[in-house]
């Protein structure tokens, strides 16, 4: 029987959006389909620029039934038309990137985000003749203002890596519709279940899948929901010719992780929330930065535009060398660890004059401007599923 899940709630969506069950298995879970290529009963194209829309299963690289539930589940949160998976998320960010833009264009992008992002737009999209203007997102006349004649695209990260900015997507959206340009959105640290950027405007949404909606930290993947009609050529071009595609493997384990991503992502929040004005309350911590604490400078952005203020937070200590030792050597239960939204807690130190220098190439007032944040490094705190007491024991235990 069919069911027409866009009209149930989120949560129904997370475990039953885009599964297909075997009619020889009569399984209940999602097959795993392994294999890399397929039996074909016609003529098919082999290059998949032909390919039909009715084209069956041929090779893994262009499509597999694993990764399409995972697709279709993914679009039915995020309420788009369609999505792409790929092998990380870093290889969704650079399909979108090198997929979209070309010679001559101009991208507007956030200043401060994910390094991996930061480095790709800082020292490989110029080497193809794409303009690329880093500003501060938060604030929307920074956008309005670097826009040019061939602004193609404008990249928003919200909340920021590691400074946990709001942008205003929505506000943000009208004046790229305005300009002729897209809107593409990182909402790695938001999920769809805090945040549905194209339900506010936005062109395209991009995940590291490897993060909250993976849960686990044992599967790498990403994502890129949004129109058909945008998406088409990116799964041509972006996947199967530039290669990044998901294993079916680690799109069943993601898969998977999706059905609790709900219950998850607000148990998440609930205990970044009690770490937060612990740590906002500790006498040895400068500052703490969280979207829910009202101290947010951006909290009633936040609030607006998110159903749940996510499990990520920074804080910034004046010792924070020492305290980055204590840590990687008292910890009992939280990891010193890189990556985020995993059911553990993880904590990493990020250097202010590593990420200036390496990826945000920050320097003058703009250097001093995030120092005046971030001092000489922020904590980065991926705060999990454990007990709330016991995290802020682990805290006590070495700040």
């Amino acid at each position: 029987m069919s069911v027409d899940l866009s009209r149930k709630g989120i949560r129904t969506r997370a475990i039953h959006a885009g599964e297909t069950h075997s009619s020889a298995s009569h399984s209940s879970a999602p097959d795993l389909v392994m294999s890399s290529t397929f039996r074909v009963d016609r003529e098919i194209s082999f290059s998949a620029n032909k390919l039909e829309a009715d084209a069956p299963y041929v090779y893994t690289r262009w499509a597999n039934p694993t990764n399409e539930q995972l697709e279709d589940k993914l679009a039915a949160l995020e309420q788009g038309e369609a999505c792409i998976a790929f092998a990380t998320g870093m290889a969704a960010t650079t399909g979108v990137l090198l997929g979209m833009l070309s010679k001559g264009d101009h991208l507007v992008m956030c200043d401060t985000n994910y390094p991996g992002t930061a480095e790709v737009a800082r020292h490989t999209l110029p080497r193809f003749g794409i303009d690329v203007t880093p500003v501060d997102t938060s604030e929307v006349e920074n956008v309005s203002n670097a826009l040019r004649e061939n602004t193609r695209m404008i990249w928003l990260e919200t909340p920021s890596n590691p400074l946990l900015k709001i942008a205003d997507i929505a506000t943000i959206a009208k004046i790229a519709r305005e300009h002729g340009a897209l809107l593409v959105v990182d909402s790695t640290f938001a999920t769809p279940i805090a945040t549905r950027p194209l339900q506010l405007g936005a062109d395209l949404v991009v995940h590291s899948l490897t993060k909250y909606i993976g849960g686990h930290g044992d599967a790498m993947g990403g994502a890129v929901c949004g129109s058909r009609e945008l998406l088409e050529p990116l799964r041509t071009e972006a996947l199967s010719h530039f290669g990044g595609v998901i294993s079916p493997f680690n799109a069943w384990l993601i898969l998977r992780g999706m059905a609790t991503l709900p219950i998850r992502m607000r148990e998440h929040a609930a205990n970044a929330m009690v770490v937060a004005e612990y740590l906002e309350n500790h006498a040895r911590v400068e500052a703490v930065i969280y979207p829910g604490l009202r101290s947010h400078p951006q909290h009633e952005l936040a609030a607006s535009q998110m159903d749940n203020f996510s499990g990520m937070l920074s804080f910034r200590v004046s010792n924070s060398k020492d305290v980055a030792e204590r840590m990687m050597s008292n910890f009992e239960i939280i990891h010193y660890a890189v990556s985020l939204g995993h059911h553990r807690s993880l904590m990493y130190l990020l250097r202010t004059d590593d990420l200036a220098e390496t990826s945000y190439g920050l320097e003058g007032a703009e250097l001093e401007k995030y120092r005046a944040v971030a001092g000489e490094g922020l904590f980065r705190f991926s705060v999990g599923l454990e007990d709330p007491d016991d995290i802020c024991a682990d805290l006590e235990r070495v700040l």
